[in-house]
């Protein structure tokens, strides 16, 4: 998975940069394309556009990555933000019609960039009702053009083997994140920040710490939603049962990580994933039984 900017490389180089790497790893390579949000993060690169202008820019971007990854012949294209005459990638990604594109950004002016682009939709740990809503703003808006679009979902799991131990382990984690941004002279509370995806989760946060079954905002709240920041927090069974919930409302990817890097993914491959993919495959079986 490799977290592209769009605006620093010119698209028909990024697409032959990304080509070539799926064929070195066989196929292995997915985008996550990421506008950015505030402005003035994008300064400091030297990107002076406003939110919509760069996220028009992201559309014409990826118009040129997806001809210069499928097109059989030179091609002209001619937007507002580039102007490519001729352009031809030799080199063309190992999967077929074209490496997947994830797409990030909740504004009014990224959702239908992501209707026109996305083949997955990356979402972080909202509510159920926030991620139903916004589902359903980007099949809407991928539906204009008669495409369909997956959803990826991010969080960051706090297993134990009861529930009373998880969620101390969770306080533990919230405290720790508190004490740390202290020590740096950082905010824990009050945070205004510029991009929708953080103020969504903030919006949650305000809702309470533990939300829904058991989503948990606590270093959401304490860290201004600095991306993926929330957490489903339980046993294993617990959490892999409000996984599921998410699958329900048309989640298909699960990208999660934990709070301590090496332990965590030890105990999500042998205590969390299992118990997912057999859940699922029971969910999946379910409507075969019944026109059966």
């Amino acid at each position: 998975m490799i977290a592209h900017r769009p605006g620093f490389t010119a698209p028909t180089v990024a697409a032959r940069q990304l080509a070539t790497l799926d064929q070195f790893t066989g196929g292995r390579v997915a985008v996550h394309i990421i506008t950015g949000g505030s402005d003035d993060e994008l300064a400091k690169d030297g990107d002076h556009l406003t939110k919509d202008e760069r996220y028009a820019r992201t559309s014409e971007y990826l118009d040129i990555v997806r001809q210069e990854w499928t097109s059989e012949k030179p091609f002209d294209y001619k937007g507002d933000y580039y102007n490519v005459v001729q352009a031809f990638g030799a080199v063309k990604p190992l999967q077929k019609p074209h490496i997947p594109v994830y797409f990030g950004g909740s504004s009014d002016a990224a959702i239908p960039v992501a209707g026109k682009h996305a083949d997955i939709f990356a979402l972080w740990g909202e509510t159920q009702a926030q991620v139903a809503e916004t589902i359903a703003r980007v099949r809407h808006a991928a539906a204009k053009h008669g495409r369909q679009v997956k959803f990826s979902l991010s969080l960051r799991p706090v297993i134990a083997e009861t529930e009373e131990a998880a969620w101390a382990k969770a306080d533990d984690i919230a405290a720790q994140a508190k004490a740390l941004r202290e020590k740096a002279g950082l905010p824990t509370s009050g945070h205004t920040p510029p991009n929708a995806g953080s103020q969504r989760l903030l919006d949650a946060a305000k809702q309470g710490t533990r939300l829904d079954k058991r989503l948990w905002t606590g270093v959401a709240a304490v860290t201004g939603a600095a991306g993926n920041s929330t957490g489903l927090v339980g046993t294993p069974e617990q959490v892999a049962e409000a996984l599921l919930d998410y699958y329900d409302l048309g989640v298909t990817t699960f990208l999660i990580r934990g709070f301590d890097p090496l332990n965590d993914a030890v105990a999500y491959g042998r205590d969390l994933i299992p118990l997912v993919r057999g859940l699922v495959a029971e969910r999946d079986a379910q409507p075969a039984a019944a026109a059966g």
